[in-house]
């Protein structure tokens, strides 16, 4: 009951105070309800478990070529066939293979992305339907009725949940075309490895049942997982893959080269999923941590001024008899109102800042899409509130009635002793240092991001508008698909505005991986080295006009023309090349009428006729050299690309680069109403300028930037005030040594330069204290987070300028305070 008693009174004694309290609660909602946001997003991200039954045995296996930076190399059929016949601590395997589908059939024509995966796949992940069943064993085989299972996410956003979906037929065109039947939708899950649409089995791919992918040992584009068998670990697990690993390696040394280094790795599945948002949510946990510690030194500077201010009544309560205990607790009471009260508003402050949390968060993983503030939030909430409490509590130094420094019983101005000084100063140098932290990672992220979007990419990108217009194979020839998309090209030309129609494979940074390997080649005066891999070159396949639509200048020879690539078999393939190529395999020469062939093994799985087959790996005559597309990085690298005309065989992708002078998306309506005209199935898509698409690959960098900005912000912010209360304090306390240094002779700008001083001298402390703790955070993150980057020197500056900057000015008023104090009235103060 005392306590309670005590809650009360402390109630009366701050409603006496509101300015304080409303200061109090305000600032550390700000510091309680960003930690409470921020940790609901890493638990529901990265600690809430997967809705995979039994996922802690539930693992993902890897194999990568880390000697030509393949750090995901997937598997092949008959490499999968070899673990599962070999490794027993694994009780079962699950393949997907990620493929790119247009489908017809479910209402509008569209391309989507899906999973071919066998009939153990589901079983394994641990899965169930939501409404009808999964592809099992029964649906393996190449006499299988074609099936596919909708995802929850796409059933629930392109056909909101409708039962009917169930039974639909549609039709599935890659390589090669099927018919498939709608039997399941799948509950909501993380979708991994790829975020797909549908998942299928393996007879709606013709591909995955030729002779080719079933026999080719380099022909690698599955993913598996697996489950532990019961009473194994990860490691033996892993001890026996590596072991059997090593074995396939002896057994088939053309498959694996010594240059490429491949190697086998397993994770746990939750791990893997991850990976990819855990240092980013780590460092954002680590930031709002220091919002927290700022908001509580700046609180804990309010309540030891409070304190000081209070040094009457506490006087006469240790008088009357009160001990250091009933004290403390009065003080604990009061920090409890205000935490509880802080924690209140931050908490509902928090919800909001979930949900824009978790729109960033998605970003990195697409787990934070389905996040739910659940009652995690609220104990957070209290946790913090009553570490605040504490804190808050026992900052203050208490009076004592046998001490000679104890506080004074007159009723005079306010008087600080040596120890309540320091204890400020401390608070508002943490705050600064706090503060240095969080502004000199945001610099480094702004920074980088400024260098991302000024780089040049070489391409007009405000006036190129590209559209995924997908190859559609279904009942067409090779070359009856490549006369529809000249018969589009020749038509788009024909509308106002339109200066250049072309085609390409490719749209730059939306399509094209920055980490793929490309294919290996070689030319004229090029020795193959034994066990060294040749080069590798990307190849793309375009219409004449496609450098002219992006605005690429041909450097030397000329571009393609209808007479190019018409796959006569007297005739010599022709291509064009970067710049980067010529130079490096004709340095000094005239790249123009040498030759290019593809020399990669993997080849000879591309499906097409025999003629085809025998003029890709032919010798290519260079007729043009182009300057670097680098269509993988946001800035541009060296880039070695081979360019083929699009008559030399089956066509995948399927893009209309159109080029204007007007409004680009004017011409959306235009172009899709052409296509449709030729084909009321053909999907028409994903239109957007190629500044548009770059900028949508920039999103990751633009929210860090404006996540760890607004945090960098608010905690400067917060210092500033904490340094302009302690300096203004410090002046009020000190009001009588001012009047008399002034009635001495002393000159008013020397007090005024004093109390800046004082603020330059705290700040200056902070920025040396906040870099020594963010380089020795750096380092100690550095080995837990490989990728984690050193700030540089120039954000390093900037960051320290601007708080030294700032303090300044924060020191300006109570330092203009100080020099305007009145002497008389000084004087007369006790």
């Amino acid at each position: 009951m005392s306590f309670v008693r005590d809650l009360r009174v402390a109630a009366h004694s701050l409603i006496r105070t509101p300015g304080l309290a409303i200061a109090v609660v305000l600032t550390l909602s700000l510091g309680i309800g960003a930690n409470a946001a921020i940790f609901t997003l890493v638990r529901g991200v990265l600690l809430k478990p997967l809705v995979n039954r039994n996922e802690d045995r539930l693992i993902y296996i890897r194999q990568s070529a880390p000697g030509i930076g393949n750090e995901n190399a997937t598997f092949s059929v008959p490499e999968i066939q070899d673990l599962r016949a070999s490794v027993k601590t694994v009780s079962a395997f699950g393949d997907f293979s990620t493929m790119d589908f247009t489908m017809i059939g479910l209402g509008e024509p569209r391309s989507i992305r899906g999973g071919v995966v066998g009939g153990t796949y589901f079983d394994v992940m641990g899965l169930r339907p939501v409404l009808g069943r999964l592809i099992g064993p029964q649906d393996d085989g190449p006499k299988a009725a074609g099936v596919i299972v909708l995802t929850y996410r796409f059933w629930t956003t392109s056909f909101h949940k409708d039962p009917s979906v169930i039974g639909k037929t549609v039709r599935l065109g890659s390589i090669g075309d099927r018919t498939a039947t709608v039997i399941g939708v799948l509950e909501p899950c993380v979708p991994y490895p790829q975020d797909t649409e549908i998942i299928a089995n393996v007879v709606t791919s013709p591909h995955h049942l030729s002779a080719t992918m079933v026999t080719g040992r380099i022909h690698r584009m599955t993913e598996i997982f697996g489950r532990l068998a019961p009473g194994v670990t990860l490691d033996q697990a892993g001890a026996e893959l590596r072991s059997a690993y090593s074995a396939m390696k002896k057994d088939h040394p053309e498959a694996y080269t010594q240059e490429a280094n491949f190697q086998i790795g397993v994770k746990l599945l939750r791990d893997q999923i991850t990976s990819g948002a855990r240092t980013v949510l780590l460092v954002l946990l680590a930031a709002s941590g220091l919002i927290f510690i700022i908001a509580c030194s700046n609180v804990a500077n309010l309540i030891l001024a409070r304190t000081v201010r209070r040094e009457g009544e506490l006087g006469v309560r240790v008088a009357l008899g009160a001990s250091r205990g009933a004290l403390r607790r009065m003080l604990l009471a009061e920090s409890l109102l205000l935490c509880g009260a802080g924690a209140a508003l931050g908490v509902l402050s928090a919800q909001p800042m979930v949900a824009v949390l978790a729109r960033y968060a998605s970003r990195f993983s697409i787990r934070a899409l389905d996040l739910t503030v659940d009652a995690s939030l609220l104990w957070v909430g209290a946790a913090l509130a009553i570490v605040a409490a504490v804190i808050l509590a026992f900052a203050p130094r208490l009076p004592s009635s046998g001490t000679p420094g104890g506080l004074s019983l007159s009723s005079g101005g306010a008087r600080i002793t040596g120890s309540t000084s320091r204890r400020q100063r401390i608070f508002a140098v943490t705050q600064i240092a706090a503060s240095f932290v969080l502004l000199a990672g945001a610099s480094t992220l702004i920074t980088t991001l400024i260098a991302l979007q000024r780089a040049q990419t070489g391409l007009d990108t405000q006036h190129v508008l590209a559209i995924d217009v997908p190859a559609m194979s279904y009942g067409k020839t090779p070359q009856q698909v490549v006369d529809f998309y000249k018969e589009a090209i020749r038509r788009i030309d024909a509308l106002p505005g339109v200066s250049k129609t072309a085609f390409g494979d490719v749209v730059p940074w939306r399509d094209s991986d920055p980490t793929g390997l490309g294919l290996q080649f070689s030319a004229d005066g090029h020795v193959h080295a034994a066990g060294v891999e040749d080069p590798r070159a990307q190849w793309r396949v375009i219409s004449p006009g496609f450098f002219a639509a992006l605005g690429v200048p041909i450097i030397a020879g000329r571009d393609f023309n209808a007479l190019d690539g018409q796959n006569d078999k007297n005739e010599e393939p022709v291509v064009i090349v970067s710049e980067t190529l010529a130079q490096r395999m004709f340095p000094n020469q005239d790249a123009v009428n040498r030759h290019v062939y593809w020399t990669d093994p993997v080849l000879q799985f591309f499906p097409g006729t025999d003629l085809e087959k025998s003029r890709l790996i032919a010798p290519h005559r260079i007729i043009g050299v182009t300057a670097d597309i680098d269509d993988g990085h946001v800035v541009p690298q060296p880039t070695l690309s081979v360019y083929s005309p699009f008559d030399v065989g089956a066509i995948f992708g399927g893009r209309l680069f159109v080029h204007t002078g007007a409004n680009p998306y004017a011409l959306v309506m235009p172009v899709t109403r052409v296509i449709r005209d030729m084909s009321a199935d053909q999907p028409v898509e994903h239109a957007a300028t190629l500044e548009d698409i770059r900028a949508e690959v920039l999103t990751p960098d633009r929210l860090n930037s404006l996540v760890f900005g607004v945090f960098a912000a608010v905690a400067l912010a917060i210092a500033v005030v904490g340094v302009a209360g302690v300096l203004a304090f410090s002046v009020s306390a000190r009001t009588r040594e001012f009047g008399i240094r002034l009635a001495l002779g002393s000159e008013p700008k020397r007090l005024l330069q004093g109390v800046i001083a004082e603020g330059t001298v705290m700040a200056a402390a902070g920025v040396l204290a906040g870099a020594a703790f963010g380089l020795v955070l750096a380092r100690l993150a550095g080995r837990y987070f490989l990728d984690l980057k050193m700030p540089g020197a120039l954000p390093v500056f900037v960051s320290a300028f601007v708080l030294m900057a700032v303090a300044v000015i924060a020191s300006v008023l109570p330092a203009a305070r100080a020099a305007r104090v009145d002497v008389t009235q000084a004087l007369r103060s006790d």
